[in-house]
Protein backbone atom coordinates (compact mmCIF):
# COMPACT_ATOMS: atom_id res chain seq x y z
CA UNK A 1 0.00 0.00 0.00
CA UNK A 2 0.94 3.34 -0.45
CA UNK A 3 1.62 6.08 1.75
CA UNK A 4 -0.70 8.42 -0.10
CA UNK A 5 -3.87 5.77 0.47
CA UNK A 6 -3.05 5.95 4.09
CA UNK A 7 -2.95 9.81 4.73
CA UNK A 8 -5.87 10.16 2.20
CA UNK A 9 -8.14 8.73 4.53
CA UNK A 10 -6.81 9.93 7.48
CA UNK A 11 -7.57 13.56 5.93
CA UNK A 12 -10.72 12.33 4.74
CA UNK A 13 -11.84 12.25 8.35
CA UNK A 14 -9.36 14.88 9.52
CA UNK A 15 -8.78 17.21 6.96
CA UNK A 16 -5.57 19.03 6.86
CA UNK A 17 -7.52 22.49 6.11
CA UNK A 18 -9.37 21.95 9.34
CA UNK A 19 -6.02 22.46 11.23
CA UNK A 20 -5.22 25.28 13.61
CA UNK A 21 -3.22 28.74 11.33
CA UNK A 22 -0.44 28.23 13.32
CA UNK A 23 -0.04 24.24 13.05
CA UNK A 24 2.39 21.83 10.12
CA UNK A 25 0.12 18.58 9.67
CA UNK A 26 0.93 16.62 6.96
CA UNK A 27 3.46 14.61 5.28
CA UNK A 28 6.63 16.19 6.69
CA UNK A 29 8.65 13.82 5.74
CA UNK A 30 9.05 11.23 2.60
CA UNK A 31 7.43 10.42 -0.58
CA UNK A 32 3.65 10.41 -1.04
CA UNK A 33 4.27 7.11 -3.56
CA UNK A 34 6.04 4.57 -1.52
CA UNK A 35 5.43 1.65 -0.46
CA UNK A 36 4.33 0.49 3.41
CA UNK A 37 3.98 -2.56 5.05
CA UNK A 38 4.13 -1.21 8.39
CA UNK A 39 3.45 1.47 10.52
CA UNK A 40 4.70 3.20 13.93
CA UNK A 41 2.27 5.45 15.94
CA UNK A 42 3.34 7.64 18.04
CA UNK A 43 2.20 10.85 19.96
CA UNK A 44 5.66 12.43 18.97
CA UNK A 45 8.32 11.81 16.65
CA UNK A 46 11.69 12.32 18.25
CA UNK A 47 15.69 10.54 17.01
CA UNK A 48 14.41 7.31 19.55
CA UNK A 49 10.91 6.93 17.70
CA UNK A 50 12.83 6.61 14.12
CA UNK A 51 15.15 4.28 15.46
CA UNK A 52 12.28 2.31 16.84
CA UNK A 53 10.93 2.89 13.45
CA UNK A 54 14.13 1.00 11.96
CA UNK A 55 13.94 -1.91 14.47
CA UNK A 56 10.65 -2.61 13.58
CA UNK A 57 11.14 -2.42 9.61
CA UNK A 58 8.28 0.34 9.41
CA UNK A 59 8.20 2.71 6.58
CA UNK A 60 5.66 5.17 8.19
CA UNK A 61 5.97 6.79 11.48
CA UNK A 62 2.40 8.54 12.30
CA UNK A 63 2.73 11.14 15.09
CA UNK A 64 0.45 13.60 16.02
CA UNK A 65 2.27 16.66 16.91
CA UNK A 66 4.60 17.48 13.65
CA UNK A 67 8.31 17.20 14.56
CA UNK A 68 8.81 20.40 12.20
CA UNK A 69 6.51 23.51 13.33
CA UNK A 70 8.25 26.09 11.83
CA UNK A 71 10.45 26.63 8.71
CA UNK A 72 13.86 24.70 8.67
CA UNK A 73 16.59 26.92 6.96
CA UNK A 74 19.73 23.94 7.90
CA UNK A 75 19.79 21.11 8.28
CA UNK A 76 22.91 20.22 10.18
CA UNK A 77 21.68 17.98 13.14
CA UNK A 78 22.42 21.23 16.23
CA UNK A 79 19.02 20.05 17.29
CA UNK A 80 16.95 17.20 17.80
CA UNK A 81 14.01 18.29 15.15
CA UNK A 82 16.99 18.67 12.75
CA UNK A 83 18.93 15.26 13.79
CA UNK A 84 15.12 13.66 13.78
CA UNK A 85 14.52 14.52 10.02
CA UNK A 86 17.65 13.52 9.15
CA UNK A 87 18.04 10.56 10.79
CA UNK A 88 14.23 9.87 9.19
CA UNK A 89 15.57 10.55 5.55
CA UNK A 90 18.70 8.85 5.88
CA UNK A 91 17.07 5.50 6.68
CA UNK A 92 13.95 6.08 3.92
CA UNK A 93 11.41 6.62 6.57
CA UNK A 94 8.05 8.69 5.87
CA UNK A 95 7.19 11.06 8.91
CA UNK A 96 3.11 12.14 8.84
CA UNK A 97 1.32 14.58 11.52
CA UNK A 98 -2.18 14.55 12.12
CA UNK A 99 -2.29 17.36 14.93
CA UNK A 100 -5.02 19.70 15.67
CA UNK A 101 -7.13 18.20 12.80
CA UNK A 102 -7.48 15.43 14.80
CA UNK A 103 -8.26 17.65 17.60
CA UNK A 104 -11.07 19.03 15.74
CA UNK A 105 -12.17 15.66 14.54
CA UNK A 106 -15.77 14.79 16.46
CA UNK A 107 -14.25 11.04 16.36
CA UNK A 108 -10.70 12.35 17.22
CA UNK A 109 -8.34 12.83 20.25
CA UNK A 110 -11.25 14.19 22.85
CA UNK A 111 -13.37 11.03 21.76
CA UNK A 112 -10.81 8.88 22.95
CA UNK A 113 -10.63 11.16 26.47
CA UNK A 114 -14.07 10.91 26.97
CA UNK A 115 -14.39 7.29 26.28
CA UNK A 116 -11.04 6.70 29.25
CA UNK A 117 -13.16 8.99 31.68
CA UNK A 118 -16.37 7.18 30.89
CA UNK A 119 -18.68 10.23 29.98
CA UNK A 120 -21.75 9.87 28.02
CA UNK A 121 -23.80 12.83 26.15
CA UNK A 122 -20.54 13.73 24.82
CA UNK A 123 -20.73 17.12 22.60
CA UNK A 124 -18.08 19.50 21.46
CA UNK A 125 -17.18 22.04 24.10
CA UNK A 126 -16.35 24.59 21.13
CA UNK A 127 -17.58 24.28 17.81
CA UNK A 128 -15.92 25.81 14.93
CA UNK A 129 -17.50 28.40 12.65
CA UNK A 130 -17.90 29.24 8.68
CA UNK A 131 -16.96 25.31 7.77
CA UNK A 132 -20.32 24.90 6.41
CA UNK A 133 -20.93 25.63 2.82
CA UNK A 134 -25.03 25.03 1.01
CA UNK A 135 -24.77 24.07 -2.38
CA UNK A 136 -27.73 24.44 -4.18
CA UNK A 137 -28.83 23.04 -7.99
CA UNK A 138 -31.66 23.13 -10.41
CA UNK A 139 -32.28 19.62 -12.04
CA UNK A 140 -34.81 17.85 -14.01
CA UNK A 141 -37.35 16.32 -12.18
CA UNK A 142 -36.52 12.82 -13.61
CA UNK A 143 -32.83 13.42 -12.52
CA UNK A 144 -33.15 14.58 -9.19
CA UNK A 145 -31.95 11.14 -7.51
CA UNK A 146 -29.08 10.74 -9.45
CA UNK A 147 -27.82 14.24 -8.39
CA UNK A 148 -28.63 14.55 -4.93
CA UNK A 149 -27.55 10.61 -4.85
CA UNK A 150 -24.04 11.45 -6.24
CA UNK A 151 -23.75 14.63 -3.35
CA UNK A 152 -24.86 12.37 -0.58
CA UNK A 153 -22.04 9.85 -1.99
CA UNK A 154 -20.00 12.57 -2.17
CA UNK A 155 -20.07 13.78 1.42
CA UNK A 156 -23.18 16.24 1.14
CA UNK A 157 -26.02 16.00 3.94
CA UNK A 158 -24.40 14.48 7.08
CA UNK A 159 -25.79 16.35 9.76
CA UNK A 160 -24.77 14.45 12.99
CA UNK A 161 -25.96 11.10 13.41
CA UNK A 162 -27.92 11.32 9.81
CA UNK A 163 -26.91 11.20 6.36
CA UNK A 164 -28.64 11.90 3.11
CA UNK A 165 -30.39 15.08 4.81
CA UNK A 166 -31.56 17.31 1.92
CA UNK A 167 -34.19 19.60 0.68
CA UNK A 168 -36.36 19.86 -2.65
CA UNK A 169 -38.80 22.18 -4.53
CA UNK A 170 -40.78 22.08 -7.46
CA UNK A 171 -40.60 24.76 -10.24
CA UNK A 172 -40.13 25.73 -13.74
CA UNK A 173 -36.89 26.33 -15.83
CA UNK A 174 -36.55 28.04 -18.69
CA UNK A 175 -33.47 28.08 -20.59
CA UNK A 176 -32.48 28.82 -24.77
CA UNK A 177 -29.47 27.49 -26.02
CA UNK A 178 -27.42 29.72 -29.06
CA UNK A 179 -25.84 27.29 -31.85
CA UNK A 180 -22.69 27.19 -30.31
CA UNK A 181 -25.12 24.60 -27.25
CA UNK A 182 -25.53 21.16 -27.54
CA UNK A 183 -28.49 20.82 -25.18
CA UNK A 184 -29.83 17.88 -23.59
CA UNK A 185 -33.26 19.36 -23.82
CA UNK A 186 -34.65 21.73 -26.48
CA UNK A 187 -32.96 23.51 -29.70
CA UNK A 188 -30.79 26.06 -30.23
CA UNK A 189 -32.38 29.59 -30.77
CA UNK A 190 -35.70 28.20 -29.08
CA UNK A 191 -36.66 28.60 -25.38
CA UNK A 192 -37.21 25.93 -23.59
CA UNK A 193 -39.27 25.37 -20.32
CA UNK A 194 -39.05 22.48 -17.70
CA UNK A 195 -40.26 20.63 -14.62
CA UNK A 196 -37.54 20.98 -12.08
CA UNK A 197 -36.37 20.74 -8.76
CA UNK A 198 -34.12 23.32 -6.68
CA UNK A 199 -32.07 20.80 -4.68
CA UNK A 200 -30.18 21.82 -1.67
CA UNK A 201 -27.83 20.32 1.19
CA UNK A 202 -24.96 21.35 3.58
CA UNK A 203 -21.57 19.99 3.51
CA UNK A 204 -18.41 20.87 4.87
CA UNK A 205 -16.26 23.18 3.45
CA UNK A 206 -13.33 20.66 3.40
CA UNK A 207 -15.19 18.71 0.64
CA UNK A 208 -17.19 21.68 -1.12
CA UNK A 209 -14.54 20.50 -4.72
CA UNK A 210 -15.73 17.22 -4.64
CA UNK A 211 -19.62 17.88 -4.00
CA UNK A 212 -19.18 20.27 -6.49
CA UNK A 213 -17.65 17.72 -8.99
CA UNK A 214 -19.71 15.27 -8.17
CA UNK A 215 -22.82 17.15 -8.74
CA UNK A 216 -21.77 18.49 -12.22
CA UNK A 217 -20.83 14.71 -13.15
CA UNK A 218 -24.02 13.12 -12.64
CA UNK A 219 -26.24 16.64 -13.65
CA UNK A 220 -27.55 15.56 -17.67
CA UNK A 221 -26.88 19.59 -18.64
CA UNK A 222 -24.33 21.00 -20.59
CA UNK A 223 -24.47 23.91 -17.95
CA UNK A 224 -25.49 23.14 -13.96
CA UNK A 225 -27.13 26.25 -12.41
CA UNK A 226 -25.92 26.20 -8.82
CA UNK A 227 -25.42 28.13 -6.18
CA UNK A 228 -22.93 27.83 -3.58
CA UNK A 229 -23.44 29.71 0.00
CA UNK A 230 -20.93 30.16 2.90
CA UNK A 231 -22.61 29.62 6.52
CA UNK A 232 -22.52 31.47 9.27
CA UNK A 233 -23.52 28.19 11.56
CA UNK A 234 -21.45 26.73 13.92
CA UNK A 235 -20.94 23.33 13.22
CA UNK A 236 -21.39 21.17 16.59
CA UNK A 237 -19.55 18.37 15.03
CA UNK A 238 -16.13 19.42 14.72
CA UNK A 239 -14.16 21.68 17.13
CA UNK A 240 -12.22 22.17 20.14
CA UNK A 241 -12.23 20.07 23.42
CA UNK A 242 -15.75 18.27 24.70
CA UNK A 243 -17.96 18.08 27.57
CA UNK A 244 -19.73 15.14 29.15
CA UNK A 245 -21.42 13.30 32.04
CA UNK A 246 -20.50 10.93 34.41
CA UNK A 247 -23.01 7.51 34.84
CA UNK A 248 -23.44 9.13 38.11
CA UNK A 249 -22.00 11.96 39.85
CA UNK A 250 -18.98 10.90 41.98
CA UNK A 251 -17.05 12.49 45.14
CA UNK A 252 -14.39 15.45 43.96
CA UNK A 253 -11.49 13.41 45.49
CA UNK A 254 -12.63 10.14 44.55
CA UNK A 255 -13.29 11.70 40.52
CA UNK A 256 -9.61 13.08 40.66
CA UNK A 257 -8.25 9.94 41.92
CA UNK A 258 -10.03 8.05 38.64
CA UNK A 259 -8.74 10.73 36.51
CA UNK A 260 -5.16 10.20 38.35
CA UNK A 261 -5.33 6.33 37.81
CA UNK A 262 -6.70 6.23 34.01
CA UNK A 263 -4.02 8.60 32.59
CA UNK A 264 -1.16 7.31 34.79
CA UNK A 265 -0.83 11.50 35.75
CA UNK A 266 2.53 12.14 37.94
CA UNK A 267 0.58 14.89 39.56
CA UNK A 268 -2.71 16.56 39.24
CA UNK A 269 -2.35 20.14 39.56
CA UNK A 270 -5.79 21.70 40.16
CA UNK A 271 -7.77 24.54 41.75
CA UNK A 272 -9.90 24.85 44.95
CA UNK A 273 -12.57 21.92 44.66
CA UNK A 274 -15.40 24.16 44.91
CA UNK A 275 -17.90 21.26 43.63
CA UNK A 276 -18.68 18.78 46.24
CA UNK A 277 -19.30 15.91 43.45
CA UNK A 278 -18.33 15.97 39.66
CA UNK A 279 -20.69 15.09 36.99
CA UNK A 280 -20.61 17.16 34.00
CA UNK A 281 -17.01 17.11 32.55
CA UNK A 282 -15.47 19.48 30.40
CA UNK A 283 -11.80 18.48 29.21
CA UNK A 284 -9.18 19.43 26.08
CA UNK A 285 -6.00 16.91 25.21
CA UNK A 286 -2.59 18.63 24.82
CA UNK A 287 -3.02 22.85 25.52
CA UNK A 288 -6.28 23.60 26.75
CA UNK A 289 -6.36 27.15 28.55
CA UNK A 290 -7.70 28.61 25.47
CA UNK A 291 -11.13 26.67 26.63
CA UNK A 292 -11.48 27.94 30.55
CA UNK A 293 -14.82 30.45 29.03
CA UNK A 294 -16.32 27.64 27.18
CA UNK A 295 -15.97 25.12 30.08
CA UNK A 296 -17.15 27.47 32.23
CA UNK A 297 -20.45 28.35 29.65
CA UNK A 298 -21.20 24.62 29.55
CA UNK A 299 -21.78 24.41 33.24
CA UNK A 300 -19.50 21.90 33.75
CA UNK A 301 -18.36 20.98 37.14
CA UNK A 302 -14.69 20.10 36.26
CA UNK A 303 -12.40 21.34 32.98
CA UNK A 304 -9.29 18.67 32.32
CA UNK A 305 -6.44 19.61 30.11
CA UNK A 306 -3.07 20.47 30.29
CA UNK A 307 -0.57 23.12 30.28
CA UNK A 308 -2.12 25.92 32.49
CA UNK A 309 0.00 28.49 33.63
CA UNK A 310 0.35 29.94 37.04
CA UNK A 311 -2.01 33.08 36.44
CA UNK A 312 -4.67 31.34 33.93
CA UNK A 313 -5.63 29.44 37.97
CA UNK A 314 -6.74 31.96 39.29
CA UNK A 315 -9.44 32.78 35.92
CA UNK A 316 -11.08 30.05 37.65
CA UNK A 317 -12.64 32.11 40.08
CA UNK A 318 -14.85 29.93 41.99
CA UNK A 319 -17.00 29.12 38.86
CA UNK A 320 -14.73 25.79 37.97
CA UNK A 321 -12.73 23.30 39.15
CA UNK A 322 -9.15 23.60 36.77
CA UNK A 323 -7.13 19.92 36.64
CA UNK A 324 -4.46 19.98 35.01
CA UNK A 325 -2.91 16.59 34.62
CA UNK A 326 -0.49 17.50 32.03
CA UNK A 327 -0.25 17.53 28.15
CA UNK A 328 1.59 14.29 27.35
CA UNK A 329 -0.93 12.65 29.87
CA UNK A 330 -3.86 14.27 28.53
CA UNK A 331 -3.03 13.13 24.73
CA UNK A 332 -1.41 9.93 25.51
CA UNK A 333 -3.87 7.60 24.14
CA UNK A 334 -4.21 9.20 20.89
CA UNK A 335 -1.95 6.71 19.52
CA UNK A 336 -4.44 4.53 20.39
CA UNK A 337 -7.45 5.72 18.76
CA UNK A 338 -5.41 6.00 15.50
CA UNK A 339 -4.41 2.70 16.01
CA UNK A 340 -8.40 2.12 15.96
CA UNK A 341 -9.09 4.01 12.77
CA UNK A 342 -6.09 2.45 10.65
CA UNK A 343 -6.90 -0.66 11.97
CA UNK A 344 -10.48 -0.63 11.28
CA UNK A 345 -9.97 0.66 7.82
CA UNK A 346 -6.89 -1.40 6.16
CA UNK A 347 -5.53 -4.94 6.82
CA UNK A 348 -2.75 -4.37 4.30
CA UNK A 349 -0.24 -3.51 6.53
CA UNK A 350 0.87 -4.00 10.13
CA UNK A 351 -0.09 -1.14 12.88
CA UNK A 352 2.54 -0.76 15.98
CA UNK A 353 2.23 1.43 18.67
CA UNK A 354 5.55 3.02 20.14
CA UNK A 355 6.89 1.58 22.79
CA UNK A 356 9.19 4.86 23.51
CA UNK A 357 8.33 7.31 26.46
CA UNK A 358 8.31 10.33 24.95
CA UNK A 359 6.80 12.62 27.72
CA UNK A 360 9.60 15.16 28.07
CA UNK A 361 9.27 15.43 31.89
CA UNK A 362 9.38 13.42 34.84
CA UNK A 363 8.30 13.94 38.49
CA UNK A 364 10.39 13.64 41.25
Amino acid sequence: MKIREITQYLESLAPISSQESYDNSGLIVGDANAEVSNVLISLDCIEATVEEAIQKNCQLIIAHHPIVFKGLKKLNGKDYIERTVIKAIKNDIAIYAIHTNLDNYRFGVNHEIGQRIGLRNVKVLQPKKEVLSKVVCYVPDDHLDAVSQAMFDAGAGNIGDYDECGFSTKGEGSFRPNDAAKPFIGAAGERSSVNESKFEAVCSTHILGKVVAAMISAHPYEEVAHEIYPMLNSNPYEGSGMVGELESPMEAQAFLEHIKKTFNCGVIRHTELTSKTIQKVAYCGGSGSFLLSAAKRSGADIYITGDFKYHEFFDADGGIIIADIGHFESEQYTSNRLADILTEKFATFAVHLTEVNTNPINYF
